[in-house]
């Protein structure tokens, strides 16, 4: 699988945090920065956006590197993506995105 599919299915080589980060792009750090404490009701700084990638060694942001439930989960089993367990049909919190997002569906469904 494209080292660049999150354990959830989204896209990371599409991900304004990485894009920034790769092209050390301050004034888009800034912008996703604001875009994100508003969607998530929280404070999200400029600095905060460095990522590369969710499966790929390297920066990510806080709530990849140790909040998000669906990575921790993977890594945990030992799974490349949530495309090779067999809950996805019916874990909740993968749910939470292909629910939304049915491109990362069949991203996943291509690991199996």
């Amino acid at each position: 699988m494209n080292e660049y599919i999150a354990y959830c299915g989204l896209d990371c080589e599409a991900c304004e945090a990485r894009i920034a980060t790769v092209n050390n792009d301050a004034e888009l750090r800034q912008r996703v920065a604001k875009e994100w404490s508003e969607l998530n009701g929280v404070k999200i700084t400029p600095e905060m956006i460095n990522c590369v990638g969710c499966r790929i060694d390297g920066a990510k942001t806080p709530y990849c590197e140790s909040l998000c439930p669906i990575r921790s989960c993977a890594m945990s089993r030992g799974l490349e993506t949530c495309g090779a367990c067999g809950e996805m049909g019916r874990c909740e919190k993968l749910g939470a995105i292909t629910g939304n997002n049915a491109d990362t569906l069949k991203r996943l469904r291509t690991d199996i």
